[in-house]
């Protein structure tokens, strides 16, 4: 049986860049398809009001990265919001990426905001904070595209933190079986990472964008969060006999 997910997809893309990534949607379907477990996958595009029927059943709901801000106050966010939070009501599996992960901690109770620490770019290295059944295969540490002028600087109380660094304390964190998020992007690939620094050098600066252009010499980790993602939405977690 394959997983079926349902991404909620909370940007468009450049337009210079459109014709070869096609959108976020594409890209983790892409990665996706680079991991073990089976699993479908349907684009919605939210900011567009695109959202599945209410009779089709997914066994989790991914939210993308966005170029808009989680706090914002976007008719189309508060829809999204909305959303997320009777999904979460009912029990349903959710997944964030940046601006998701930013989004579901906000709803959840914690905060998200521009971060004082600047924009983050390129290759970053965590710390591996907790170990799960679902984090397989395991990492001593973990290596992730980012690129983010925001950040989760209060988690839900019930959270835990997952990866973190100086720089991103609240990297990635999950809730009990029910939520997993991470403030890297897996679906990145370098050459995307790559065209975006060069779209943003002059907003970025040319420390922070050499910095950045610099760390795509390394490997990233993406493909593991692809598997433990999936991993998480088919653990069944053990119920306790009374």
């Amino acid at each position: 049986m394959s997983l079926r997910i349902c991404i909620l997809e909370t940007d468009i893309l450049r337009p210079e860049l459109v014709d070869q990534y096609q959108g976020y949607g594409q890209m983790f379907q892409r990665l996706f398809s680079q991991q073990p477990i089976a699993a479908e996958f349907t684009v919605y595009n939210v900011m567009q009001g695109e959202y599945p029927s209410d009779e089709l059943s997914f066994d989790a709901y991914l939210v993308t990265g966005s170029k808009a801000d989680s706090f914002g106050t976007d008719p189309w966010i508060q829809t999204l919001k909305t959303y997320l939070l009777s999904r979460y009501e009912r029990g349903d599996k959710l997944l964030g990426v940046c601006f998701g992960h930013q989004l579901l901690a906000l709803l959840l109770g914690g905060k998200s905001e521009r971060a004082t620490q600047g924009w983050g770019v390129g290759i970053h290295k965590y710390k591996l904070a907790a170990k799960a059944p679902w984090m397989s295969p395991v990492r001593e540490e973990l290596t992730l595209l980012i690129s983010h002028q925001d950040q989760v600087t209060a988690l839900p109380e019930n959270a835990t933190v997952i990866a973190s660094s100086d720089f991103c304390p609240y990297a990635a964190y999950h809730i009990n079986d029910q939520v997993l998020c991470f403030q890297g992007h897996p679906e990145f690939i370098h050459d995307y990472s790559r065209a975006l620094l060069e779209i943003r050098q002059q907003h970025l600066g040319e420390q922070v964008y050499q910095k950045g252009m610099e760390s795509l010499a390394q490997e990233h980790h993406g493909t593991t969060v692809a598997e433990w993602m999936m991993r998480f939405v088919a653990h069944k977690p053990e119920t306790k006999s009374v």
